[in-house]
């Protein structure tokens, strides 16, 4: 089970004294990859995410933006098929931040469970199928985007939420 589920954290675990690409193999060697398998996935996981041209050079020079994704893709290499995400575009640019949501979007559609920790309401609309509002770490509310919406006062609406 524990082979299924990814973790991202909000502060990014990447190594900044080696580089992107020994990131990656050292990742897979803790997924016991033999070494052919840890440098195609790698390799897969570099290209998919952008970041063959920095692979060989210290994370520590990366932005912070590329260093979310590495650390997305250095959670990847074992294929899970649950990922938790922690505030996964805190302190990203716009563009950075789009580019994280493009990723979780394909996550999702090849078949990844995403669960999403945002304080950011925009993504949540924008990401989530289901959403959980937390208050003092209990669920406050929950449902869809809009099923949310229509809990808020004074907006009208057509239909009550149950």
């Amino acid at each position: 089970m524990r082979a299924a589920i990814g973790v991202t954290g909000q502060f990014s675990a990447v190594d900044g004294l080696i580089t992107g690409e020994e990131n990656m193999l050292l990742m897979a060697d803790l997924h016991h990859l033999s070494r052919s398998e840890s440098r195609r996935t790698s390799s897969e996981l570099l290209e998919r995410f952008d970041l063959v041209e920095a692979a060989k050079k210290a994370v520590s020079t990366y932005s912070g933006g590329m260093k979310r994704r590495l650390d997305l893709a250095m959670t990847l290499v074992g294929n899970p098929r649950i990922i938790f995400l922690d505030e996964p575009t805190t302190g990203l640019d716009p563009r950075s931040r789009h580019n994280m949501w493009q990723i979780i979007r394909e996550l999702v559609s090849d078949g990844v469970t995403v669960f999403l920790t945002t304080q950011y309401l925009e993504e949540a609309d924008e990401l989530a199928d289901r959403i959980a509002v937390l208050n003092d770490g209990r669920i406050a509310a929950h449902g869809t985007a809009e099923e949310l919406k229509r809990l808020i006062p004074g907006r009208t609406c057509p239909a009550a939420l149950h």
